[in-house]
This record gives structure tokens, sequence and C-alpha cells, in this order.
């Protein structure tokens, strides 16, 4: 029975419609057709609000089902398809897309019990890269590939507190970082039938294997994991941050970049090495068909260059799915505890692999200038030191409001940290090879492991094995030359130390104090075949990791075993001669220390502008011009490597 308004003896306009049944609808029609907005109410308890089109559901709609069950988002043709988000009745939730009534493409489950699977979906089962973390932050990476009987899986366990990679019980033995799980797989067929019911309300996919109402099921973590790392630097960004809404945006824009260009396997063209290769996205809290729902400020996303940096992510062999968990995972990033001179914010993320920093539009455009000689020059030379960069993106607040973050620029890159170690860094060094200005402003007993001590507080010179002190040399003539050709300056050494005291645990937990070896008590026998034992077990130690299928322990300017000499300062009067740095002098005691050494050249989107030449003139009527920082890029360059040479030398 149908009351309503009427056009040319059929249903049109608004009006209401009841079966036998007890079903109704109520909303309007067109042409004697369900047609535009209206409110479906099934015999069976279900109800639909949403758009209509020729008696179907079509557009964004919301569906509370009997049992409890909700959905709303994206319909076609009476089904779900697009972004839309269903909630169980026993609490689990998905969002994410759809295709045909199924769940397909990408989308996050997570389960009443705060178990969370995030990746790729085809037909009601997980298919491609994904992440499934546990509530107190393990996680399990990997790849499911899809079978016809099986769901393979293959990836790498995560557990919590930054611990490191671990077996999985109730799977089966293995000793490598990587494992291979089948499980028997059951699909989720359309979630909306003739009637709307769901055709398997126990959902989470796997449920008659290991993947079941709870996510994994048998697949646990072994409750054995790693204890006694040092404290992290910087605050960790949790709901209430004055910058929380800038991470929640920095995520969700480098989830969908990195998505958005995984399944793109092409060569580099010359056009994506244009200045204008930016891509705009919108991200609306309610969603998009592009982007997901999120509960922050609605913001555009800016991708620079997306294909070069997803190569050089290939080419610095950054896995996607790493680096998508590391800074899009569960964990949230840290932020350090106070900004730079220039205003710039630095983010860690929690493995401490990855570092977002805010920076000024003009360093973009150096960078951007630049990016195709500098994809050609780390290309050619793989053990170069300067900085490994991932991303360059831009964030910004949609409707003319202001920025809602605490800092002074939208653009950001993502960088490698230099810093990334087994090893507890005890001393890092910010090195330029100028004077002027080149201390910190701290007290000697002020002085912590966080600290960056600058040029003349350096009181060490670094021997090196001939072979890695000859490597050195030449990679930084390289890498010097390629900065002088691009008209950089300002660049700096950063060099991490930490002090070795040949046990294994101890030293790697960062508990041990700092061994002294002093070359007035041992023979220079001793020492040498120390020496050789130290540099030996450090070489095995690489090739396990090369044989386990990791990547090397020892390349040039991470996990370098050298021998620190304690040098005695110059007086402050007395530091500089015009040739340059030799303000260092043998100590007395002759202390030698067995360290690691973490370095490279950092800082390398200061061109020599106007305001670099401005700084020059003024700082030279105040200091010894050869002493200040801001020089022109071949002098600085000159100064730069001869400096290299005088703190570095050749262990013989």
């Amino acid at each position: 029975m149908y009351e309503g308004e009427w056009r040319r003896g059929k249903a049109s306009g608004k009006g209401k419609f009841s079966w036998p049944s007890g079903a109704t609808y109520e909303g309007e029609f067109k042409s004697g057709r369900m047609e535009g907005s209206g409110t479906f109410i099934g015999s069976d308890g279900d109800t639909y609000r949403g758009s209509w089109s020729s008696d179907r559901k079509h557009g964004f709609g919301q569906k509370r089902y009997a049992n409890g069950d909700f959905y709303e988002g994206s319909w076609k043709r009476n089904v779900q398809d697009g972004q839309g988000r269903y909630v169980w009745g026993n609490g689990n939730e998905y969002v994410g897309e759809w295709r045909n009534g199924v769940i397909s493409g990408r989308g996050v489950l997570i389960w009443a019990n705060g178990n969370k699977y995030d990746g790729q979906w085809e037909n009601g089962v997980p298919k491609g890269n994904g992440i499934f973390t546990w509530p107190d932050g393990s996680c399990y990476v990997g790849t499911w590939n899809k079978d016809l009987k099986v769901h393979q899986l293959n990836g790498t366990f995560y557990p919590a507190n930054g611990g490191k990679e671990q077996s999985l019980t109730d799977i089966g033995a293995f000793g490598a970082e990587n494992l291979t799980i089948t499980m028997r797989k059951r699909s989720v067929s359309s979630v909306d039938g003739a009637r709307g019911s769901l055709a398997e309300r126990t959902f989470p996919g796997f449920v008659s294997g290991s993947f079941d109402r709870d996510g994994f099921g048998k697949f646990r973590r072994s409750p054995c994991c790693f204890s006694g790392e040092p404290k992290k630097p910087g605050q960790t960004i949790s709901k209430g941050h004055k910058n929380y809404d800038l991470m929640l945006n920095l995520q969700l824009g480098i989830r969908y970049s990195i998505g958005k260009h995984a399944s793109i396997v092409r060569d580099l063209k010359p056009s994506d090495f244009d200045p204008k290769e930016k891509f705009w996205t919108r991200f609306p809290p309610e969603g998009s068909n592009k982007t997901p729902p999120h509960q922050s400020f609605e913001f555009r996303w800016k991708d620079y260059c997306p294909m070069v940096f997803r190569h050089l992510r290939e080419l610095f062999q950054v896995d996607p799915a790493d680096y998508m968990l590391a800074i899009c995972g569960n964990d949230a990033l840290r932020e350090l505890s106070s900004p730079g001179k220039s205003g710039s914010f630095f983010y860690l993320t929690q493995d401490d692999r990855f570092m977002i920093k805010t920076v000024k539009k003009s360093e973009v455009k150096v960078l951007i200038r630049m990016l195709q000689s500098y994809y050609r020059h780390v290309s050619r030379y793989e053990n170069s030191l300067v900085t490994k960069f991932y991303g360059v993106h831009c964030v910004k607040p949609v409707g003319g409001q202001k920025l809602f973050f605490d800092w002074k620029s939208d653009k950001v890159y993502v960088m490698g940290n230099l810093f990334c170690s087994e090893y507890r860094i005890h001393r890092r060094f910010d090195l330029k090879g100028s004077s002027h200005g080149r201390t910190t402003d701290k007290p000697e007993g002020e002085i912590d492991e966080i600290t960056t001590l600058k040029d003349l507080d350096l009181n060490f010179v670094f021997r090196l094995q001939g072979k890695w002190f000859q490597d050195l040399m030449k990679q930084i003539d390289l890498d010097c030359q390629f900065l002088e050709a691009e008209r950089i300056m300002d660049y700096s050494l950063l060099v991490g130390v930490h002090f070795y005291d040949g046990s294994n645990t101890y030293d790697k937990m960062g508990l041990s104090p700092f061994i002294l070896r002093s070359g007035q008590k041992d023979s220079y026998q001793n020492e040498k075949f120390m020496r050789g034992c130290r540099f030996l077990e450090a070489e095995l130690q690489d090739m396990d990791r090369v044989l386990s299928g990791r990547k090397p322990l020892i390349c040039l300017g991470a996990n370098m075993p050298a021998r620190a000499e304690r040098m005695t300062r110059k007086s402050d009067f007395d530091q500089y001669t015009p040739g340059g740095f030799s303000h260092l002098t043998p100590s007395r005691s002759g202390e030698i220390y067995d360290v690691v050494l973490y370095f490279g050249i950092i800082d390398i989107l200061q061109d020599y502008d106007i305001s670099k030449k401005l700084e020059h003139a003024y700082k030279s009527l105040q200091a010894d011009p050869s002493s200040i920082s801001a020089v022109d890029p071949k002098l600085y360059s000159k100064r730069f490597r001869d400096f290299i040479g005088r703190i570095f030398i050749e262990d013989r």
C-alpha cells in the first residue's frame, strides 16, 4: 500500500510504501521507484537509511541489522562497494574498502580484544602486505599469498617494547628473521544478501584456522623478549599533545602514499624528477573514495616526486612494510625535547630507524632541484655518507584555518636515523671544521648522552683500520665533490661514539662503563694482537649476518670498530691556524678507548644563497673569515676534507 505524492499516475516525491510482510519504506520516489533518500525497515528488523536508485541501495547509507551489526558507507546496486565501516555486535570493527559486497582492497579490522589487522584484502580474506598487531604492541608484518586451498604468510614478528625479532610459539621452530605459516582459509561471502543477512557473522576470515574470532588464535608471540634497552630520547606523542594532529596526519598521508605507489613497477622517467611532479590529496574526516575516515582535522597532503623516492627507498633497501610499520603502526612517534635554532621539529619512530623533520620551503626547493644529481650519486656510490632521504611531503589544513600544529613550516621530509644502533651511543658530535661559535653552551657537568657536542668540544682522534680509513677518505672526497658541484655548504659530519668493553650482552644494553686501554701500560705487541682479535670478531659477526640473510653489521659509517685516542685541547687563544683545524695535541696519559663509530654527512640542503653571503660578510667583521661556517662551497669543501683528515687517522 502506498501513501504519498503522485505524478502522471506514478509515485513521485515523498511517500510511504508498506508490504504485506510488514516491511516499510518511507522517503523519496520517482516514476514509481524508490529514488533519492529514504528509510527501509525490513520484516526481520533490519533498517537502512540512505540513498536509493531504481529500488536499490546506491550511494551513501547506513544499515543496522537486527542482530546488532551496523554498516555505514558507500553502496552500489544494493551491496557495499567503496569505503565503508562495519561494526559487529560482538565489538569487532572493519574500516576500509569493499567491492561487490565483499571486503576487498585496503582496510583495517580491529577485534574487540584489541587485536588489529591493517593491510590488503581480497574476497574477504587478507592478500598482499599486512600488519597484525597485538594489544601490547607486538606485531607481525608480512605478505599473505592467496591460494585455492591454503593461505600462506611470509613475514617477520616484532615483540613489544622495541625488542628484537622473536620466534613464534605453536608454529614450529625457526631461527631466521622471516617465517612462513600455512593455514586453512575461510572467506567471508557477501555481508548483505537478499534479506540483508551476514553470511558469516563470526568473521574474522579464518574461523576454521589460526585466524579466528580474536585474530590470530594460536599465532602467538613467545613470552621471551629482550629487555634492558636504554631510555630513548624524546617525548612520545599521545592524545592531548600539541602536535598530536600533525602525527596523525603524517601517518595517514604516508600510509596513503606508500599504498598508492606500491603496485606501480616501472623504471624512472626524466619527468619523475620534474619539480612540478607533485600530487595533492584531500583527507576529509569522513573519508572519501581515495582516503579513509579519520579523527583529525580535514587536511591536504602533497607528495613530491613520489616515484623517485619510492626508487630511493628500494635503493636504500628499505622494506615498504617495515617503513609503514615504523611510521604508521600503533606506536606513536617521539618528538625530540626541543626544536633546533631553525624552528624545525624532529620526530623519531619508536624503532629509531626513521626521522621526520619539518623544514623550510627553501630546503625543499634545494632538494627537488638537485634530486636527479642526488639519485645518480647515491646510485653510483653505495657507501655514500650523505643523508638518506625517503620522502618529501607537505600537509596543510583546509578551510583557511590557522595551522593547528606548533610548528613554523608545513613541509616535512623523512630520512634515515644515523644512530639507529644495537649499541648505546655515549657521545655524539656535530662537526663542521669551523671554529666560530662551535661549542656547546652546556656546563661540562650537564653534558649527557643526548647532548650534541661541537668542534671545540671534540677531544678525540679516531684511529681506523687501513682499509676503512682509505675507504672513508675516498668517500669523503666524492661526497664533497658532489656537494660542491651543487653549491651546498654548511653541512656537518654527525658522529656517534660507543665506548666498547667487549661484553656482548651488557655492552649492547648500555650498562657497562667506559673501559680504558692505556698505551703506557700495554705493550705494542699486545695492543696490536688485541686490535686484531677485535677486528676479526667484528668481521665474523658481519659474515654471520650476511649468511643468515640480514644486512651486514659493518659498513662505512655504521658499526665500525675503531680506537679513540684522547687528546688535549690547546688554549682558546691558539686553537686554529689559517691552514685549518689544529687545536688538539696528544694526551700525556696516552688514553686509548675501543669504540664503535657511526657517522654521516647531514644538513646538505643549504645552498650558498644571498642570506649566507650576507652572513659571511657580517661575521667576517667579528672573526677570522676562515673560522666561520658561512663560506663559499669550494672553500667549505676543502676545509671540511682537511678537517676529516685530521680527526680520522690510519691505525698502523
